[in-house]
C-alpha cells in the first residue's frame, strides 16, 4: 500500500487552488484532460525563455538544445510505455495517431468485403477514421457488442475473430463507461487469426502501468494531454515491420532524405511520419509530464484511483434516482451516471454553480450512447489528485440539484 502524501501531491498542481463561481474548484473531469503540474507548466516556459529554435537540421547552439529536448523527451515518452524510441511516432494526440493507422496502414491493404471489427464502446477517434476508409475501398465496419454492465461481449468476440475480418479496433480502457478492456487476451486472439489490432490507449496510460509490448499488439495510440501534458501532443507506437512497410501520411519538412523531381526518398521512422515543425514546447512538456509521474509511481497512482473509485461508487449509489452507466468488474475511475428528472446538461451547468466541473453529453461515443437508450450522461472522472472531499462535494452538489428541481 502506497505511503504519498497525496494532498502534498496536490500542491503541485496550481489551478486546484483557484475558484469558479466564488466557490472552491471542484475538478471531476480528468478524462477530458488533466490539470498540469508545476513541472510541466516550468518546462513549458523554461523552453520559450531559454531553449527556442526549431528542430534538426540548424548547427547553431540553440537548435541542438531544442533537438536535444525533443527527442529526450521522445525517449521518455518510450520509457514509460516501456517501447524503442525509434518505434514511436510522435503526434498531435490519439485521432491524429489513428487516422495516420487508418489512411497509411490499412487503406493500402484493404479490399472489397473485408470487414473491420469496432468495438460498441469506441471513442469517435477509433470509429469515425475506419469509415472513411472502408467507403473508400469496400470494406464494411461491424460492431463488436458489449453487456448491459459495459463489458465487451468476450465469447461472441472471439467467435468473430475469423475472415473475412481485416482489423480490430480496441479501446484500452472506456472513456465514457471506464471499463479495462483484457486488451493482451483479445490480442492474442486476434494475432493467431492473422487480424491487426489497434489500441486506443487514451484513457489507459494516464491511469495504471502499461507495458506496450507485453498487450501484442500491433498499433498502439495514445494522448499527451490527458497524462497531465500539453494539449496537441501524442504518440503512436507501432511493430517495426509496420514502419517499415507503411508509406509516410503527411509530406515535407523532417520527414525527407532528399527531394528531387524525378524523386522523393524519405526518412527512416520514426521521423518518416512526422512532417512539419512539430510541437517541440509542448513534448517538452509532456516529457516533464511522464517524468514527474514516474516519480510518484503509476502502481500508486493506479492504487490511489481504485481507492477514489471505490468511495465514489459506493457513495453514488446511495443517491436517490441516479443510474450509474457502466458497472463492469474491472474499471478505471471513470462514473458515468443520469439523475432521474434532470438533463445531464442542467445538472452539470447546476453543479458548475457550485465549483464542480463534471462532463455532460455524448462523450464522443453515440453508438454507445444507442446501446444505452440515452442521448447524454453526466461523467466524473477522478485523478490521483482528486480528494475523497472533492467526492463528497459531488454528492452534496447533487442533493442540492434534485432539491432545486423538485
Amino acid at each position: 500500500m502506497s505511503t504519498i502524501d497525496w494532498q502534498s501531491v496536490r500542491h503541485d498542481f496550481p489551478i486546484l487552488r483557484r475558484e469558479v463561481h466564488g466557490k472552491p474548484l471542484v475538478y471531476l473531469d480528468s478524462a477530458n484532460t488533466a490539470q498540469k503540474p508545476e513541472a510541466v507548466i516550468q518546462a513549458v516556459d523554461d523552453f520559450y525563455r531559454r531553449h527556442n529554435a526549431n528542430v534538426s537540421r540548424a548547427v547553431h547552439q540553440l537548435g541542438s538544445e531544442a533537438t536535444e529536448a525533443y527527442e529526450g523527451a521522445r525517449k521518455a515518452i518510450a520509457a514509460f510505455v516501456k517501447v524503442q524510441p525509434n518505434d514511436l511516432v510522435l503526434t498531435s494526440g490519439t485521432t491524429q495517431a489513428l487516422n495516420l493507422v487508418a489512411y497509411s496502414f490499412a487503406l493500402p491493404r484493404l479490399q472489397p468485403g473485408d470487414v473491420i471489427l469496432v468495438t460498441r464502446m469506441e471513442h469517435h477517434a477509433n470509429f469515425v477514421p475506419w469509415q472513411l476508409i472502408a467507403e473508400r475501398c469496400g470494406a464494411r465496419i461491424a460492431p463488436v457488442e458489449i453487456t448491459a454492465a459495459g463489458e465487451i461481449d468476450l465469447p461472441a468476440l472471439k467467435a468473430q475473430l475469423k475472415a473475412p475480418v481485416k482489423i480490430l479496433a480496441l479501446t484500452h480502457v472506456s472513456n465514457v463507461l471506464g471499463t479495462v478492456n483484457p486488451v493482451a487476451e483479445i490480442c492474442a486472439w486476434a494475432r493467431k487469426a492473422g487480424i491487426t489490432t489497434v489500441i486506443d490507449g487514451s484513457q489507459a496510460v494516464p491511469h495504471m502501468p502499461v507495458d506496450i509490448p507485453a498487450l501484442g499488439c500491433d498499433f498502439y495510440a495514445f494522448t499527451g494531454h490527458k497524462l497531465c501534458g500539453p494539449t496537441g501532443t501524442g504518440a503512436l507506437w507501432a511493430r517495426r515491420e509496420h514502419w517499415q512497410s507503411m508509406p509516410p501520411f503527411f509530406g515535407g519538412g523532417e520527414m525527407i532524405r532528399e527531394v528531387r523531381f524525378e524523386k522523393t526518398t524519405f526518412n527512416d521512422p520514426p521521423h518518416k511520419f512526422e512532417a512539419g515543425t512539430p510541437n517541440i514546447a509542448g513534448f517538452v512538456g509532456l516529457g516533464a509530464a511522464v517524468r514527474y509521474l514516474d516519480g510518484i509511481g503509476m502502481t500508486a497512482i493506479a492504487e490511489r484511483e481504485q481507492q477514489l473509485l471505490a468511495y465514489a461508487s459506493e457513495r453514488l449509489q446511495r443517491v436517490p434516482g441516479l443510474r450509474l452507466i457502466g458497472t463492469a468488474a474491472h474499471k478505471a475511475a471513470v462514473l458515468s451516471f443520469l439523475i432521474e428528472g434532470a438533463h445531464s446538461h442542467d445538472l452539470a451547468t447546476l453543479l458548475d454553480l457550485q465549483g464542480i466541473a463534471v462532463r455532460s453529453g455524448h462523450h464522443c461515443a453515440h453508438p454507445l450512447m444507442a446501446f444505452y437508450g440515452v442521448p447524454a450522461t453526466c461523467r466524473a472522472s477522478l485523478a490521483f489528485y482528486t480528494t475523497e472531499a472533492e467526492v463528497d462535494a459531488l454528492i452534496d452538489g447533487i442533493a442540492f440539484v434534485r432539491r432545486m428541481l423538485g
